[in-house]
């Protein structure tokens, strides 16, 4: 978890009921290891994928869009190589809105269902990945 971690320090303090306690607390700036983060995302993330489309009875082929999160085109470039599938499927807003942690996923897809490259029927694979090593796939 050293690897992708936003920690937190913090205390709890009794409230007067003697029963409940809030904490009081703040966090210290995010620390990534880039370069291991990447190793992660583009070992996993395809691997997870993988597993989802064949969850649902299909395979990379039927696969019309890959959405990823938007963290860093490397790493959406290499998912989409090691996938098979062209990046010209891969919906990106990467150079519009940057990271946009957690929202990065429906905010990319918003935006390709609004300038219509996403279409009813379209078969979308998604994954996330992020803090603590963490990810998870979904075929849409």
């Amino acid at each position: 978890a050293d690897k992708l971690s936003l920690p937190y320090s913090g205390k709890a303090l009794p409230l007067a009921d003697g029963k409940h306690t809030v904490t009081t607390g703040a966090y210290a700036g995010i620390g990534m290891s880039g370069r291991d983060v990447y190793k992660f995302a583009t070992r996993e993330v395809p691997r997870v994928l993988e597993e989802a489309l064949a969850n649902a009875g299909l395979t990379v082929d039927d696969v019309d869009h890959l959405l990823l999160h938007q963290a860093n085109i490397r790493i959406m470039e290499t998912v989409a190589q090691r996938l098979g599938i062209d990046f010209s499927q891969v919906i990106t807003n990467l150079d519009e809105h940057g990271n946009t942690s957690a929202g990065s996923i429906p905010i990319a897809l918003a935006g390709a269902v609004a300038d219509g490259t996403v279409k009813k029927g379209d078969i979308i694979a998604c994954s996330g990945f992020g803090a603590g090593l963490s990810w998870g796939a979904v075929i849409l």
